[in-house]
Formats: C-alpha cells, sequence, structure tokens
C-alpha cells in the first residue's frame, strides 16, 4: 500500500526537490502552489493523504490559516503536519506547534532529513 502526502508549497524549486525524494523513498505526492488551493483538497478528496507538508509563508492563505483549519475540522483533524518554512525564530517555531504541527523544519533544510522525519511520524506499513 502506497502512503501519499500533500505538499503545499509556493516555491517551484522546494516542490519539485520534495516531489523527486518523496517519490523516490515510495510516496505518491499530490502538490500545491497556494493553502487555499491545499484545504479546498483536503476537504473535497475521498482518500485524505497519509501526511501534509505546509509552507508557512503562501498566497492566498499561509501554512498557518490551513493548519488552523486542518485542526479544526474533524475529519482531518489527526492529519500529521509538518511546517517548513523559512520562519526560524524561537516564537514562530512555538507558533507553529502551539497551533497543532506534528514537526517543524526551518529552511534551508536536508530533503534526506525531511523524508526521515515524515518516515518517523507515519506508522510502519
Amino acid at each position: 500500500m502506497t502512503r501519499s502526502i500533500v505538499i503545499a508549497e509556493d516555491e517551484e524549486d522546494i516542490q519539485q526537490l520534495l516531489t523527486f525524494k518523496l517519490k523516490a523513498s515510495g510516496f505518491d505526492v499530490t502538490t500545491f502552489d497556494d493553502g487555499r488551493a491545499c484545504i479546498d483538497h483536503l476537504r473535497e478528496t475521498d482518500e485524505l493523504p497519509d501526511l501534509v507538508v505546509l509552507d508557512v509563508m503562501m498566497p492566498r492563505m499561509d501554512g498557518f490559516q490551513v493548519l488552523e483549519r486542518i485542526r479544526d475540522e474533524e475529519a482531518l483533524a489527526d492529519l500529521p503536519v509538518l511546517l517548513l518554512t523559512a520562519r526560524s525564530r524561537e516564537d514562530d517555531v512555538v507558533e507553529g506547534f502551539e497551533r497543532g504541527a506534528t514537526d517543524y523544519v526551518t529552511k534551508p533544510f536536508s530533503p534526506n532529513e525531511v523524508v526521515a522525519r515524515i518516515e518517523r511520524m507515519l506508522p510502519s506499513t
């Protein structure tokens, strides 16, 4: 059974890098350029992903806003969410965890570390 990841990231290079690394690790990957498209997809899909990766600074709806909506909706509330962002100040990290992030990684990042963190967050299949 293939595990799936949704990525909301507006920087195309980062989106492509993550997609490549995650697909190479056996994940199905769906990507979005902004937070609004991501939350709309999560609300409408029949099959929820195993994990969501959110950039914090995105157009239309930022990652913190998407995370809040995920945590507020019963059908989505248990999804693991990794925040991946350039916002690295301590208060940003604390805010991410207070809003319900499962993990928080700052840019620049190691793609291998991100994959390892995702593997750790997901139950073994």
